[in-house]
């Protein structure tokens, strides 16, 4: 039986095909970094070649690094200061995730310095780089006061948000029996189900400076400095396009587009059409992540009008329970005193879980965010 007879006009093709235009051939895993220190020396010599417009200015954080070096977040605004559009590309949000934000925006800015990829007219990149240094140049996700900047966008003026599961737990996760700890939490999720065991331990805690995903008692660095972004540069008035680059979560190497705009708001509608039908969103169920407090994103959301969005492009690595067999162990060992060559022995296993030293995984890292970070240029501009 042989195919039936279909006509379309040429209009009617061309609107069919898809269209995709990734900025460069060859994919250079070079760019991942050794350290923070290496990370920014690149990151500020590759801006030095732009031939586009760019403004620089840093902000200090408290505290020093390894070595002690001053640690600064860097932000370039690259393209014209009075554009309507806007893509914001964030590094290290959770520090030690920077070394992959960090290649990512290297490799960026390779693609813009050798033409491969073109800024559309009044459109602008802003590059946050180093939100967290304290967390990346220590190989920790948190800042120097354990502070997880992605759970510190809540009001502090008001009763801060309470996560009671957290408190039935906090024990367990000081236990050094892994074994003793994984059982307590098996049981939990047998009585209370998976999501619940995800969201107590990952959902956010203001009572626990020592413990995992705390939220902090003030504005963190890394909140300051958006903040006075968001004002400086009137981004409230824009069409902004926000893509914060994690790690850590979801399947190995693929980039999920988290989207924590409500699944109702105008916000998940223009992420849906800016990046298709890969959102998920973590409100509606979809998503590798679930739903949490405080998140850096409600910061940018209050900030936004209806045609921009914030996504989170989340790179996979190894399964959550490992996920959260290292993150305890580091707060264990930084609870503890007198132990650096423990620490430093740790922060290796940070790294490897946030970042493996794998090239097929570095690869396809650079890939999908080269992909995505066009969807979000096409989008904004269009």
């Amino acid at each position: 039986m042989g195919l039936p007879h279909c006509e379309f006009t040429v209009s009617e093709i061309l609107s069919m095909q898809m269209s995709l235009s990734i900025y460069g051939t060859e994919i250079d895993t070079g760019v991942f970094p050794a350290s923070y220190a290496v990370a920014r020396h690149g990151w500020l010599a590759l801006l030095a070649e732009l031939r586009h417009p760019v403004r620089h200015e840093i902000y200090q954080c408290v505290g020093l690094g390894p070595d002690g070096e001053t640690l600064l977040t860097d932000t370039a605004w690259i393209g014209d200061e009075n554009a309507e559009n806007l893509v914001v590309a964030i590094a290290a949000t959770h520090g030690v995730e920077g070394f992959a934000g960090s290649a990512i925006q290297l490799d960026l800015l390779q693609g813009i310095s050798k033409h491969q990829l073109d800024i559309p007219n009044d459109t602008a990149i802003l590059l946050i780089h180093a939100l967290t240094p304290w967390g990346y140049a220590w190989s920790r996700r948190c800042d120097g006061d354990g502070v997880d900047l992605n759970r510190n966008a809540v009001d502090f003026s008001q009763p801060l948000p309470e996560n009671p599961d957290y408190d039935k737990l906090r024990d367990w996760l000081f236990v050094a029996d892994t074994g003793q700890r994984q059982q307590a939490f098996a049981d939990f999720s047998w009585q209370y189900g998976r999501v619940a065991l995800e969201k107590a331990i990952s959902g956010g805690q203001y009572r626990d400076p020592s413990g995992p995903f705390y939220g902090g008692s003030a504005p963190a660095h890394g909140r300051l400095v958006c903040e006075d972004l968001i004002q400086r540069h009137n981004l409230a008035q824009r069409r902004v396009a926000v893509v914060d680059l994690h790690t850590g979560l979801g399947p190995y190497g693929y980039g999920e587009i988290i989207c924590d705009h409500r699944p109702d708001s105008a916000g998940a509608a223009v992420a849906q059409s800016w990046y298709g039908d890969s959102v998920t969103l973590p409100l509606a169920g979809t998503s590798s992540s679930v739903p949490k407090l405080g998140l850096l994103d409600y910061l940018w959301h209050a900030n936004m009008n209806p045609q921009s969005c914030y996504v989170t492009l989340e790179f996979g690595t190894y399964s959550t329970d490992h996920l959260f067999e290292v993150l305890l162990r580091d707060h264990q060992l930084w609870a503890a005193e007198d132990n650096h060559d423990q620490r430093f022995a740790h922060s290796m296993v940070m790294r490897h879980h946030f970042c493996p030293n794998d090239n097929a995984w570095q690869e396809m890292v650079l890939f999908r965010a080269r992909q995505v970070l066009g969807q979000a240029l096409r989008g904004v501009s269009s």
